[in-house]
């Protein structure tokens, strides 16, 4: 196995925002801030902001002064590290001079901590305002308030942004070096247009009344007929897809255990060692049976960043 780093922190963990929730209901003050403020512009209708490359091949995010904002409703982010006030909204993008339109799944492991959480938190509100145009209660219109982290409808009845937590665990064998073997599976769902298979960690949603670990236990069991010996809490982060928090595991389990696949859900399930999964990383590794490349989670994921513990040998 090559040399890694430590995988640190997950992608879109990082943030060096100060959020600064105690101004979201003072108007003079968000006044003020709207006009020494930056803002950052999200089209909710397919999640892209703009961004530039940098030449460290690492990319930073496009803020526009308040007069280059496109008119509509804005969201207080927080207040940056040098006290600019940071707003999102929700808009079509223009096309700056060397920008480009990208997802937070594309870019989130190649901004910097400050844009990371900034994009986080952006396409989190842009997706729950998106969605809450009317009351789920009552069925009214709705409009903002408390600066973008509430919406009201015309009865007076506030909501406010909901976060659904989700687990993703990283099944292992728990055996050290090279032939160290991890667990992935194939979604039913996933289908790539170019006939690659991406293999994935397993996860799922906390139903109500369920801790996440019982849920760990639960999903595993469930999706591949597999019995864990251990469970160990790694690190979460949001996932914006639409409001996901992802609370990751490590787990252990017996290898020779026989697959029980949900084919609705994992249509194929493998053991992988350490010295395949670098060989996915590096683009070399095929499926045994019928030939096509084998892929890894993008990097901004939890579940990228899992597998990188486990290849480390830290979890």
């Amino acid at each position: 196995m090559s040399e890694r780093e430590h995988p640190g922190t997950p992608p879109l963990a990082r943030s060096a925002l100060d959020r600064a929730a105690l101004h979201r209901t003072d108007d003079a003050w968000l006044a003020d801030a709207w006009e020494r403020g930056r803002v950052m512009v999200i089209d909710s209708s397919n999640g892209r902001a703009l961004v530039t490359d940098r030449p460290d091949g690492g990319a930073a995010l496009v803020t526009l002064s308040p007069k280059e904002a496109p008119e509509g409703e804005h969201w207080f982010l927080g207040v940056d590290t040098d006290g600019t006030p940071l707003w999102a909204m929700d808009a079509a993008l223009g096309s700056p001079d060397g920008s480009r339109a990208a997802t937070l799944r594309d870019v989130g492991h190649l901004l910097d901590d400050r844009d990371a959480g900034i994009f986080t938190e952006a396409a989190a509100l842009a997706n729950w305002h998106a969605s809450h145009r009317f009351s789920p209660r009552t069925g009214l219109p709705t409009e903002t308030v408390e600066a973008g982290w509430a919406r009201r409808d015309t009865e007076g009845n506030t909501m406010w942004p909901r976060t659904d937590p989700a687990m993703i665990v990283l099944v292992h064998d728990g055996t050290p070096g090279p032939q160290g073997r991890c667990l992935l599976g194939h979604n039913a769902a996933w289908q790539d247009p170019r006939g690659d298979l991406r293999y994935s960690c397993l996860a799922g949603f906390v139903e109500p009344g369920e801790s996440a670990e019982a849920a760990v236990a639960r999903e595993v069991d469930e999706e591949v007929g597999i019995r864990l010996s251990t469970v160990t809490y790694a690190g979460s982060q949001s996932w914006p897809y639409p409001a996901s928090l992802m609370l990751g595991y490590h787990a252990t389990a017996d290898a020779r255990q026989p697959f029980q696949l949900d084919p609705k859900e994992i249509d194929d399930a493998r053991w992988f060692t350490r010295a395949e999964v670098e060989e996915i990383i590096e683009g070399g590794f095929h499926h045994p049976d019928n030939g096509a490349p084998i892929r890894l989670p993008m990097r901004s994921s939890i579940a990228f960043w899992l597998i990188e513990h486990w290849l480390t040998g830290l979890a």
